[in-house]
């Protein structure tokens, strides 16, 4: 395979596989939505008092300016991971570094959503909180199947 050929070929294959990676990221961004459909389920189900309510939305407007930049990271992360795809010809440490990244700023994401499902749950009564906790075991495992 000639010089210019074989660069063509590495060009398609990064290009395919950046966009499918930018695909995953997307997908996986829009899981985290989740965490609204916990809400609506709380404010929806739960029979919230007005002490909690405002509580709730509290420990809501908290997470959604950490969520932010977060999510910018990840974002950012999938922007790495796709330039170092790229401009490799492979596996290379570069790609496996942005690979890394990419994870490290998800997982961060996903702490900080758990951490926050546990900062609402522990504004509810334990019958609500067994409610919640059923919400949030059917969410997870919708997104699962």
């Amino acid at each position: 395979m000639s010089g210019a050929r074989s660069t063509f070929v590495t060009a398609i294959v990064a290009a395919v596989v950046g966009a499918a990676t930018a695909w995953c990221a997307m997908n996986w961004s829009a899981r985290q939505a989740q965490p609204s459909d916990v809400h609506r389920i709380v404010h929806e189900r739960l029979h919230l008092t007005e002490a909690q309510d405002r509580r709730l939305d509290r420990i809501e407007a908290d997470f959604s300016a950490r969520r932010g930049p977060l999510e910018a990271k990840v974002r950012e992360a999938n922007h790495e991971l796709s330039a170092a795809i790229a401009q490799s010809r492979g596996d290379t440490p570069e790609v496996q570094a942005a690979v890394d990244h990419f994870h490290t700023a998800m997982g961060d994401l996903q702490k900080a959503t758990i951490r926050h499902v546990f900062e609402m749950r522990a504004v509810l009564t334990p019958e609500q909180a067994e409610e919640f906790d059923r919400a949030v075991v059917e969410t997870l495992r919708a997104d699962a199947d």
